[in-house]
C-alpha cells in the first residue's frame, strides 16, 4: 500500500551517500549521481516552486515612479496573496492591484466604500477631512472633484504625487482586483 510517510522518507533520505556514514562529498553535493531519486527530488522542488510562485508569492518587478519614495522606481518584490485571506484591505495599506493579464499596479488605499474622496491643491480629503500622509514626500497641486466610493470598491493612489495628474493612474477600483500586498 502507498503511504505519504513512506514517500516522504524516501525523498528525505535520498541525499545520503552510498556508505554507512551518510557523509556526502563536496563533489556529490554539486554533481549528484543521476538516479531516479535525484529526478524525483527535482520534480518535487519544481512543482512546489511553481505552486508557490503562481499562487502564494507572485514575483513582481516594480517599473514606475508612482510609489516613490516608499518603493524604488526599479525594484523587485513578491506579492503576498495571503495578506487578505482573513481580513479586508484597510485605509493606508499598500496593495498590488491586477490591471490586465500579468500587469499589476502597486498603490496605496486612501478611501473605502462609502467614503467621499477629493484632492484640493494637492491635499487629500476623505469625507471632508484633510488627511495626514507622512509617506507623501513630493507635494502636488492636484485638484479633483469629490468622488463617493461605491460598495465593493476602494480608492487607490500612488505616493509620488509630484507627477502630473494626467500621467498618474489612480481612482476607484473593485476590491476583488486586489491580488495581495508586497512582501517587503
Amino acid at each position: 500500500m502507498f503511504s505519504l510517510t513512506a514517500l516522504w522518507n524516501r525523498i528525505v533520505h535520498l541525499h545520503r551517500s552510498d556508505d554507512d556514514t551518510a557523509a556526502a562529498t563536496f563533489a556529490e553535493f554539486f554533481f549528484p549521481r543521476m538516479k531516479k531519486g535525484f529526478f524525483l527530488r527535482m520534480a518535487v522542488v519544481a512543482v512546489v516552486a511553481a505552486v508557490v510562485c503562481k499562487w502564494v508569492l507572485i514575483p513582481c518587478f516594480i517599473d514606475g515612479e508612482s510609489m516613490m519614495p516608499t518603493f524604488p522606481s526599479r525594484g523587485f518584490t513578491f506579492c503576498w496573496t495571503g495578506k487578505y485571506l482573513f481580513r479586508d484591505p484597510a485605509r493606508g495599506d499598500v496593495v498590488i492591484v491586477k490591471y490586465v493579464d500579468k500587469v499589476f499596479f502597486l498603490k496605496r488605499i486612501v478611501a473605502l466604500p462609502g467614503d467621499v474622496v477629493q484632492f484640493r491643491q494637492g491635499v487629500l480629503y476623505v469625507n471632508g477631512v484633510p488627511q495626514k500622509e507622512p509617506y507623501v514626500r513630493y507635494v502636488s497641486n492636484w485638484n479633483t472633484r469629490p468622488v463617493k466610493i461605491s460598495p465593493g470598491h476602494c480608492f487607490v493612489v500612488g505616493d509620488n504625487r509630484s507627477q502630473y495628474i494626467g500621467r498618474h493612474r489612480f481612482g476607484q477600483i473593485r476590491i476583488s482586483r486586489i491580488v495581495g500586498a508586497p512582501l517587503f
